[in-house]
């Protein structure tokens, strides 16, 4: 008996979609659905993008069409073009060119794990899209990897904007907001899904995703520690606040995200200076601070005074922080530094400085300062003035708590120099620089909490430095004075110690300068930012943590600090503290 032949398989017949051949899903959530089809009547492969619901009656199809005609009309590069909307059977579509590339799912599974920096690159072209659409009104409302389009050139592009349907009933400007912020925690979970590679919550879709998030739900989202890549300390706080446990933490606007992305990566980019970059063009343009008003006056002043010491002056331009720092940085600058004798180091005194520079550079110095609040807003520039006072205050407490044989001068000047990023950001990033205060407030407990419940913290300055630059306060103000030509001692003395680890047992005066400096910062910090009740205590841990290296005892805080607000006040030298042999001394921390 002969075998049967089976008979060959017929391929499956190919679904349609109106005209449209449907070949396969590149992707698909709750809300909606992407097709990979082609259209015979233009010859060429397109991406269909339709709701997972097909709209309740015509009257919600003309609300869908209508926002669809809408997002056909923007022109973005980081925006995939619609070539075609209509429907079929009353089914609504979005139609795209296939040549716009992959869907991000496709592109991530032809290839190994992406670097930090590309994934980064990647977001940022995505954030350029979303945020030219959110100002026109229009947000994603299903942003998912798929709806992220990547060509062969590496260009991104969103596609499928509104194809979730619009807002259920409303359609507001607060309810644009909403969806807006719902946009932005998407990108933040995605961001996730792409630099860990894997799921966030084990879950694929962004939507079911955010629902098991605070509020809607219990689970936190934080990047995981094991990642394909390691992930700098910066951009790890950046991708955190995107999807933060307290609603108030995250972005809600798709620029702020992108400033915070962008400044990470022209740090991680930069040649040199890294972080310095960030700064270089506005401090060409504004210079680094502005002059507080009648500094011409005073210089004028000065220069008829021919007979007055350098150290009499020296008190004069102290009073200015925008004077001081500009000699300082142009005695320090290449051209001048070259003239000094070898080996005689930066110079750090005000005294010093006049003596080089003479009477002409210093008038020269003063008129090359922008004139008080230079670009400011009047808000912007009392907050700016508010920071300066607090500087002011923090480098005359330094002045009494400095150990016997240190320089006043220098003293202070260190303790200037520490905040000099703090000053750079209040100035040249006003707005970042709010964000960055609002971040680290603590918040009431959310509503309905049971009674006693703590207050929610506020964010560590480094952690929302990060996230909203990109990069660390600290480190803005060490490379500005690298570009200003200040050595490594300087570079050292001028970064506060940390205050998560005890201080360790000074090297050499470096050492004695930079503790100082960094007590008398900390405990500025104390009075000005934390509850009165919670100032007291806080004082004691910071003369407990610097017992050892500067003998002082909480009295001493106490006394150094008083004596500085009034010095503040009056003008006068303030005197350092009694350190009394007798006198019970903090225990070592």
């Amino acid at each position: 008996m002969q075998a049967q032949s089976t008979p060959p398989t017929r391929p499956a017949a190919p679904r349609h979609f109106g005209r449209f051949e449907l070949r396969r899903l590149l992707g698909k959530s709750e809300r909606s659905m992407t097709w990979l089809g082609f259209d015979p009547r233009m010859g060429q492969e397109v991406m269909l993008q339709m709701p997972r619901v097909q709209p309740a009656g015509a009257a919600a199809l003309e609300l869908w069409q209508r926002d669809a005609r809408r997002v056909a009309r923007l022109n973005h590069p980081n925006l995939a073009h619609v070539v075609e909307t209509g429907a079929h059977e009353q089914w609504p579509y979005l139609a795209f060119d296939r040549a716009n590339g992959l869907t991000l799912v496709e592109w991530l599974a032809e290839r190994s794990p992406p670097t930090p920096l590309e994934v980064v690159e990647l977001f940022c072209q995505a954030l350029q899209g979303i945020a030219f659409a959110h100002e026109a009104g229009l947000p994603h409302r299903d942003l998912q990897l798929h709806a992220l389009v990547v060509s062969e050139q590496g260009q991104v592009r969103v596609i499928g904007l509104g194809a979730a349907g619009p807002s259920v009933g409303d359609d507001s400007l607060r309810a644009q907001r909403d969806d807006a912020s719902r946009d932005l925690l998407a990108l933040g979970v995605l961001l996730h899904r792409v630099l860990s590679a894997q799921d966030v919550l084990d879950e694929s879709d962004t939507g079911r995703v955010m629902a098991r998030m605070v509020p809607f739900g219990r689970e936190f989202v934080r990047l995981p520690w094991t990642t394909p890549h390691p992930i700098p300390e910066a951009l790890r706080a950046i991708a955190n606040r995107a999807t933060a446990g307290q609603e108030r933490q995250r972005y809600h606007n798709a620029r702020t995200l992108l400033r915070a992305l962008n400044g990470w990566r022209e740090a991680q980019a930069a040649a040199s200076g890294g972080p310095l970059t960030l700064l270089l063009d506005r401090l060409r343009t504004v210079g680094h601070l502005p002059a507080m008003p009648g500094v011409g006056g005073r210089v004028a002043k000065l220069a008829g005074g021919e007979s007055q010491r350098n150290d009499e002056m020296a008190e004069q331009i102290l009073a200015d922080m925008a004077l001081c720092i500009e000699l300082l940085r142009t005695v320090n600058s290449a051209v001048v530094t070259g003239t000094q004798v070898t080996g005689a180091g930066p110079v750090v005194t005000i005294r010093r400085t006049i003596a080089l520079l003479g009477m002409n550079g210093i008038r020269q110095a003063a008129n090359a300062l922008r004139p008080w609040p230079g670009p400011l807003s009047e808000p912007h520039a009392a907050a700016l003035k508010r920071v300066m006072e607090r500087v002011r205050l923090a480098g005359l407490a330094a002045q009494a708590l400095r150990p016997a044989g240190y320089d006043a001068e220098v003293t202070y000047l260190v303790t200037v120099f520490q905040n000099l990023g703090r000053l750079l950001v209040r100035y040249h990033f006003p707005d970042e620089a709010e964000q960055i205060h609002q971040l680290m407030q603590p918040a009431p407990p959310p509503d309905g909490s049971p009674p006693g419940t703590a207050e929610q913290p506020g964010m560590a300055e480094e952690a929302a430095a990060f996230a909203v630059l990109g990069v660390d306060i600290e480190a803005l103000g060490t490379a500005v004075a690298q570009h200003w030509g200040f050595g490594d001692e300087v570079q050292h003395m001028i970064r506060r110690l940390p205050t998560s680890k005890p201080p360790r047992t000074p090297d050499g005066d470096a050492d004695i300068l930079r503790s100082t400096a960094s007590a008398a910062n900390e405990a500025v910090d104390a009075i000005s930012t934390l509850p009165a009740k919670k100032v007291g205590p806080a004082l004691v841990n910071i003369a407990n943590r610097y017992a050892r290296i500067l003998e002082l005892s909480p009295k001493d805080f106490q006394e150094a600090l008083q004596g500085a607000r009034a010095a503040l006040q009056s003008g006068a030298p303030v005197a350092p503290v009694s350190r009394e042999a007798d006198e019970p001394k903090a225990q070592k921390g």
